[in-house]
């Protein structure tokens, strides 16, 4: 059997798991079977053929299940063309489903003969061939009139048992009827073996969706589609009767995605947990906005530096000024410690479509203001493209949360990301009124000002650290000119 796997390109949550497996050797691929053996089906299906019509010795590579309610999936991009050879690990096809976009990575030498699914078919049934593989040194020319039928065509998605439909539905009679298997299709043998009655009705993957999404009870559509399926038509055209449905469902239940599953249970375990403890400050941001509006002057459109951009960088002083901040708690071969850690990486919250995702600046401490602001765009565009790597996302010794992009927040807590220590939540910024002694007397002058929170793990860090933690932040930002030290 030719071993395959996939890696999954779903974003982390600021609170994921850390124990996401990237698949890219085969010993890795049959342990992650191994481990989820009970709740995935084969990550793909491949079937090995011989010669065939005047085909030599190939094998068949299906699309595969990357989870247990995938029926279908999306050909995303081709990594790899017909005619190029394929080594474990490398990365074959990008494959859509409605929860993430993943890479499948293949896990077995050879040759690329053909391309079965060309790039943005949609809803592709698990099972369904997608590409044939030869060994290497094979005659690949010899594949070009190699058709789906040749590889045994479309695989159908497997369709749910159909349930007995409402006995409003069936005419009335003056005496009981014999019940009759009921089907969309013919009658053969099979049916006769297995009543439609028992069965739920089938449904598309995007009906299916879409009926969720409006609140229609998929129990009282009828299929249009071939064989009696219920599609994304049927479900719009839907229009319930009665003066019980006529003002439509009162409520929307939103399916939760895998993501937000993992967000909530990350952070319930944190608040479980972790004692937080929550210190604030207001730091004046005026000469910083000064500096920066300098710097941006200069740089001849080559970087555009953000407020958080300093904030990040500020961050990594205070964190190397008060290092018992730059820690974590761990428990680990049955021991219990405290990980001061010697490097600052920096976990910067981004929100995507899918949910809160913290990609990872490291060594801030090495780093200059154009480097970091350059890496967190690049980082923050790919979070919401889905495209970041798991190492990209995981680790960090701390964590920054800006939502002073929206001028409602003035400020706010943030729960903490363990096993990180720390996290600095950051309000947006106001012109206060302060006074000012001059030698004329008190004058009234407009200051910009930020309020910012840290939460901190009382396990690791005492209220007297974080005070102290949040004392450094506050000189080196009102301070801005040590930033460029």
């Amino acid at each position: 059997m030719v071993a395959a796997a996939v890696r999954m390109r779903t974003p982390s949550a600021m609170f994921m798991s850390r124990g996401a497996v990237s698949l890219r050797r085969p010993q890795v691929s049959y342990k992650f079977q191994e481990v989820m053996q009970s709740q995935l089906p084969a990550l793909a299906s491949l079937s090995r053929y011989y010669a065939s019509k005047s085909f030599p010795p190939h094998t068949i590579i299906s699309m595969p299940a990357l989870s247990p309610t995938m029926t279908a999936g999306n050909i995303g991009v081709w990594q790899k063309k017909a005619g190029d050879a394929l080594q474990p690990g490398d990365v074959l096809v990008e494959i859509e489903t409605d929860k993430a976009q993943m890479d499948f990575e293949f896990q077995e030498e050879g040759v690329l003969a053909k391309v079965l699914k060309d790039s943005g078919e949609k809803d592709v049934a698990v099972g369904s061939p997608i590409a044939v593989l030869v060994e290497e040194g094979a005659d690949v020319s010899s594949f070009e009139s190699f058709t789906l039928a040749d590889a045994g065509g479309d695989k159908a998605a497997p369709e749910p048992e159909k349930k007995e439909e409402s006995k409003s539905a069936q005419p009335e009679a003056s005496s009981p009827a014999p019940e009759q298997p009921t089907s969309y299709e013919p009658e053969t043998s099979s049916d006769k073996l297995q009543p439609s009655l028992d069965r739920e009705p089938s449904v598309s993957p995007a009906a299916k969706a879409l009926a969720l999404e409006k609140g229609v009870p998929i129990k009282a559509l009828k299929g249009t589609g071939r064989g009696g399926v219920i599609t994304k038509e049927d479900v719009e055209k839907y229009q319930p009767t009665g003066a019980a449905t006529s003002a439509g469902p009162t409520y929307e239940d939103i399916q939760i995605s895998s993501m937000r599953k993992t967000i909530a249970n990350r952070l319930k375990q944190s608040m479980a947990d972790n004692p937080h403890y929550f210190v604030s400050t207001t730091l004046s941001v005026s000469k910083l906005l000064k500096l920066r509006q300098a710097l941006n002057a200069s740089a001849d459109g080559k970087y555009k530096l953000s407020v958080n951009d300093f904030l990040v960088k500020a961050c990594a002083v205070a964190l190397l000024k008060v290092p018992q901040v730059n820690s974590s708690w761990r428990e680990e071969n049955g021991q219990t410690v405290i990980r001061q850690h010697n490097t600052v990486d920096i976990s910067v919250a981004v929100a995507t479509p899918s949910g809160l995702i913290t990609p990872v600046v490291k060594n801030v401490q090495g780093l200059g203001l154009s480097s970091i602001s350059n890496q967190v765009k690049d980082l923050g565009k790919r979070a919401r493209e889905n495209k970041l790597k798991p190492e990209e996302y995981q680790g960090g010794t701390f964590t920054i949360s800006n939502m002073g992009m929206n001028p409602a927040v003035e400020r706010f807590t943030a729960v903490i990301n363990p096993p990180q220590a720390g996290i600095l939540a950051v309000g947006t910024t106001r012109k206060v009124a302060v006074p000012v002694e001059t030698e004329e007397g008190t004058v009234t002058e407009w200051d910009d000002q930020i309020i910012v929170t840290g939460s901190f793990d009382h396990k690791v860090v005492d209220g007297a650290v974080g005070g102290e933690w949040i004392k450094e932040l506050k000189k080196v930002v009102e301070n801005p000119l040590e930033l460029l030290l």
